[in-house]
């Protein structure tokens, strides 16, 4: 149809009619422009630790300064933030923060690196992307906490100004992505391989959701695939659900079954595994492949001891993957 604009960004390639939205509300064909209407106005602005992202192996112990902006491509139906990755630019409240100002606040706040995070990156994306140039040039780090779902030419583009990435991988499942998420799952596991061979640190998350994604079977799926595709020394972080949003009728996950999600990863030759968002003995620490020397001791989103030497065990002198100073 005449004046209408394909949105190219990611792979739902949305057919936008003039003076309308693509399904992420924040990219708007104006006057026969694709603008993104929320570029330099974030939402929310935080300093959070860096566990709280989860990232384990990326700064441990520092603060990161955190933003977003209202809007996402996907429409998780246990979405925790839902109230700004699901709502509209003209209803939730906004800052004004342009990109060049991201490393000032950053260093005034006593931060190493800035997260684009809560709602999705790859979605605010120009503003991702002039905030990572900005805070790059600054000699400061750049995260991604993000469900990457995103085509690969703007994902290339923006990797190259990003240090680390905490990766929703929701499920192995196609199914799963199109019931829960109104997504696929293939662009996801294409940007986590295209991120690692890019350079960026990459995390996966899992949220173990019960009954739909908390069989053995999708453990191992997942531990298999990382293994094979990312590399067995990547952390991955099984998180505990909480009912939320649309999906108020599942109880929470077992603390049972993260454990039994991290011992099915480890059996499958992943060497840091981690479970969040419940207390579980020594499921929050960083432990040496080779020796098996506590390295890292942490509780909740405080790190009470790094032992580490210049990234190595102090032990046996294995070298630790990630990025520690």
């Amino acid at each position: 149809m005449a004046g209408a604009i394909i949105c190219e960004l990611c792979p739902k390639g949305c057919e936008i009619q003039p003076g309308q939205s693509g399904e992420c509300r924040i990219r708007v064909n104006v006057d026969g422009q694709l603008l993104a209407v929320t570029y330099g106005h974030p939402c929310t602005v935080h300093i959070d630790p860096m566990e709280k992202k989860p990232m384990f192996h990326f700064l441990p112990g520092t603060a990161i300064l955190s933003l977003a902006t209202v809007g996402c491509n996907l429409h998780c139906k246990n979405c925790q933030n839902w109230e700004i990755s699901q709502g509209d630019p003209e209803t939730v409240p906004a800052h004004r923060l342009p990109p060049r100002d991201l490393p000032r606040i950053a260093q005034e706040n006593g931060c190493q690196s800035v997260a684009y995070t809560y709602t999705d990156p790859t979605v605010y994306y120009e503003y991702a992307l002039d905030g990572c140039i900005s805070v790059r040039e600054a000699g400061l780090r750049n995260v991604l906490v993000t469900a990457a779902y995103i085509n690969r030419p703007p994902w290339e583009k923006l990797c190259r100004y990003v240090d680390g990435a905490k990766i929703d991988l929701k499920s192995m499942s196609d199914q799963f992505y199109r019931d829960v998420c109104q997504a696929t799952l293939k662009p996801v596991l294409d940007a986590c391989v295209v991120a690692k061979s890019l350079g960026v640190f990459v995390e996966p998350t899992n949220l173990v959701i019960p009954t739909l994604n908390d069989s053995d079977d999708d453990f191992r799926k997942l531990a298999k695939w990382i293994a094979e595709n990312l590399g067995k020394d990547t952390p991955l972080h099984f998180s505990r659900f909480f009912p939320n949003y649309q999906m108020r009728n599942l109880p929470p996950t077992p603390a049972e079954t993260l454990d039994r999600a991290r011992d099915i990863a480890q059996s499958e030759g992943l060497q840091y595994v981690y479970i969040g968002n419940v207390s579980r003995p020594d499921a929050e620490n960083t432990f040496c492949p080779g020796c098996k020397k506590l390295l890292i001791e942490r509780r909740g989103y405080t790190v009470l001891q790094n032992l580490l030497q210049n990234g190595r065990c102090p032990g046996c002198q294995t070298e630790i993957p990630g990025l520690w100073r």
